[in-house]
């Protein structure tokens, strides 16, 4: 029985998309400067470079619109403020749809301008510019940018009136003149009051995060991409060796040879062959990347939804390969493109037959383009599609290049038969195995618990060892046809020896080995009742609980913003925080908080924030956490490590995903002396 599962993968990454967020972009760039006019007085200037395409909102803004640009004063020591803050050019006028209504903001840049007087030898400011930016598709949530100044005065003259900011009750922290001109921007003034050190006003206050701290992961994410590489390369490579493939290579390569006439042209058409199937393949990555959004694809990593559909799917291709049901693309589709590989000449010609090529082979192609597809979206790189299929076409685009500058090679390839077969039972084995990583995500993600580590290692081991025993022949399934009595070829026996040496390796994880040779794909530790191979660190999963500890214990905060479906996050904790140099570190003079992004524990209460200029509720911790990560350090991708103090404040950081043990402990041990 045949099925056409083609928009299977086309309808689950539609539904990914859905679920995706983008990342963050910080379009508004400040720099501010005081300058004394003379003795004592001076104008602070804040100048604001907005990125093309982008506008920040002016200060006359309606109810239900965005935020406001607003100046807080927290500190006034020394000086009194001269009138209102001023601005360089009017702002723009016009509708937003973001908003649906007519607003005001500035575009390119402005300078804000504030004057004051010196009212004592020594001066003190500081405050905060709070702003909110979008662009004609999308908004950042509200940002602030600190002012802070300290200066002297060289003949302070002496105020009639109170040169600090007013008090005010609790109910008037924040008082806006709203009847503002539309050319200046509304002061805000708060009372500069010491907060408690654990407030959620304090510790969840944005921090401006100093990129000159930050580890570079630009070799990160490099090593990333060259693992899809690889990883499709090596896809394709078995794609070769399937039914739909194989039996296509020589017949393809006579044919160029036959009908080109001489050895050249045939080295020619070959190798158009083999780039018309690079670019069909490649084109297909760029149509993902391109119809689910770069940002989109990089979320479908966190989202519990879209790894239970990827789950399903790999089961699917898993049973497709063991015989079950066969997956093929319309006949009607191959016979156009072969009808237009017959009409055409030339290089289009070539073309068209690559692309019947593709079509033809989609039974036992499709699973394997399917899965990877899906684990280079998991992976959460913007253009990781589109490398995977690069190494997949290129591993299958070889072979027609290769015998066609070497055709007596293709008497030495081997023939067709039954060995195609337990290639794709393989492959199947492979897939079944991968299912279970997704499944898990969406498991400790939903705190279902029926996926914990000990049961996704039985279910390995119990996968790998069937492997090991179907390589030696020691089983088969309907479609491998008749049984040979020749026995098991080498190469099959050595694939089995591995799978059963691999299951040895995964028995000592029941008892709570670490096996970090797996990490990026078996549950953490913590999910595991039985435990001899000592205890794990100990992780507040909670950020105010986790601040108050590290307040009564006098110690450094190491912040872990991590994802049950992050794979990354998986490989930092194998590759390094398990480390006995890190940890040893990381317990001993650090208070560790752990927060997943995509926990869907529900919220005892759910909480209602600001954010992009709309109310949204946060009912579940992933959904806090993943507040949290985006409004206090503008970021959103994981893995995503800092060190604060009890206050909140930055010590250390951020570092992501960076395999590198000396340079992670030299971010905790930043973090230690700044603590100091």
């Amino acid at each position: 029985m045949k099925y056409n599962r083609l928009y299977l993968l086309i309808v689950s990454f539609a539904i990914c998309y859905i679920a995706a967020f983008a990342q963050i972009h910080n379009p508004v760039k400040w720099a501010t400067e005081i300058k004394m006019t003379d003795d004592t007085h001076g104008v602070i200037n804040m100048k604001a470079t907005i990125d093309a395409g982008w506008h920040m909102y002016a200060t006359d803004i309606p109810q239900g619109g965005p935020q406001p640009t607003t100046v807080e004063w927290n500190t006034l020591d020394g000086v009194k403020l001269d009138g209102k803050i001023s601005s360089s050019k009017k702002p723009v006028e016009s509708f937003d749809k973001n908003f649906d209504m007519t607003l005001k903001w500035w575009e390119s840049n402005v300078i804000l301008s504030q004057k004051f007087t010196v009212t004592a030898p020594q001066y003190s400011i500081k405050g905060n510019i709070r702003f909110m930016s979008c662009n004609d598709k999308q908004c950042n949530s509200p940002e602030t940018e600190p002012i802070t100044f300290t200066g002297k005065a060289a003949a302070a003259v002496t105020p009639q009136e109170d040169a600090t900011a007013p008090e005010t009750t609790d109910d008037e922290v924040v008082a806006t003149d709203t009847n503002t001109p539309t050319d200046t921007v509304a002061e805000t003034i708060q009372p500069a009051t010491q907060e408690p050190v654990n407030s959620s006003a304090d510790t969840w206050a944005p921090v401006k995060v100093d990129n000159g701290v930050a580890s570079d992961t630009s070799a990160g994410s490099a090593s990333s991409l060259w693992m899809i590489f690889l990883a499709c390369f090596g896809g394709g490579l078995l794609a070769l060796l399937t039914p739909c493939v194989w039996p296509i290579i020589p017949m393809t390569v006579s044919f160029f040879l036959k009908k080109s006439g001489s050895r050249g042209k045939s080295i020619r058409n070959a190798v158009t062959y083999g780039i018309s199937i690079i670019v069909i393949y490649v084109a297909l990555g760029l149509i993902v990347t391109a119809a689910f959004g770069a940002s989109s694809l990089n979320a479908i990593a966190t989202n519990a939804v879209c790894n239970l559909i990827f789950f399903a799917l790999l089961v699917v291709f898993a049973w497709s390969f063991f015989g079950a049901f066969e997956i093929k693309l319309p006949e009607s589709w191959s016979n156009k493109m072969d009808d237009a590989a017959e009409k055409t000449t030339g290089l289009l010609s070539i073309f068209f037959m690559a692309f019947t090529l593709a079509i033809v082979s989609f039974s036992c192609t499709g699973p394997i383009i399917g899965t990877l597809l899906v684990e280079a979206a998991s992976q959460g790189s913007n253009v990781g599609p589109a490398v995977g299929m690069l190494g997949f076409s290129m591993a299958l685009a070889i072979p027609f290049t290769l015998f066609a500058l070497f055709p007596s090679m293709l008497k030495k390839m081997p023939k067709s038969g039954g060995w195609m077969n337990t290639v794709k039972v393989l492959l199947g084995f492979i897939e079944l195995a991968l299912s279970l990583k997704f499944l898990s995500v969406a498991d400790l993600a939903y705190g279902w618990h029926i996926l914990d580590r000990e049961v996704f290692l039985v279910l390995w081991i119990a996968i790998f060892f069937m492997l090991g025993m179907y390589m030696l022949g020691m089983f088969r399934f309907s479609s491998d046809g008749e049984p040979r009595s020749a026995g098991v070829g080498v190469t099959r026996a050595m694939i089995g020896l591995v799978s059963l040496a691999f299951t040895m390796y995964l028995i000592p994880g029941l008892w709570g080995a670490p096996l970090r040779a797996t990490s990026a794909f078996v549950p953490p530790l913590y999910t595991q009742d039985f435990n001899l191979y000592g205890e794990e660190l100990t992780e507040y999963d909670d950020y105010d609980k986790g601040l108050e500890a590290a307040a009564r214990n006098g110690k450094a905060v190491f912040v872990d913003f991590s994802g049950y479906g992050c794979v990354n996050c998986r490989k930092m904790d194998g590759a390094v925080l398990d480390k006995s140099e890190v940890k040893d570190l990381i317990s001993k003079e650090f208070v560790t908080i752990k927060l997943m992004v995509d926990d869907k524990t529900p919220l005892d209460e759910p909480r209602v924030v600001e954010e992009n200029g709309k109310i949204r509720e946060l009912s579940t911790k992933g959904d806090l956490w993943s507040y949290l990560q985006r409004s206090k350090f503008s970021s959103n991708s994981q893995p995503y490590y800092v060190v604060l103090n009890d206050k909140g404040q930055l010590l250390s950081g951020p570092f992501t995903y960076d395999e590198n043990v000396e340079a992670f402990k030299q971010f905790l041990n930043k973090g230690l002396e700044h603590a100091k």
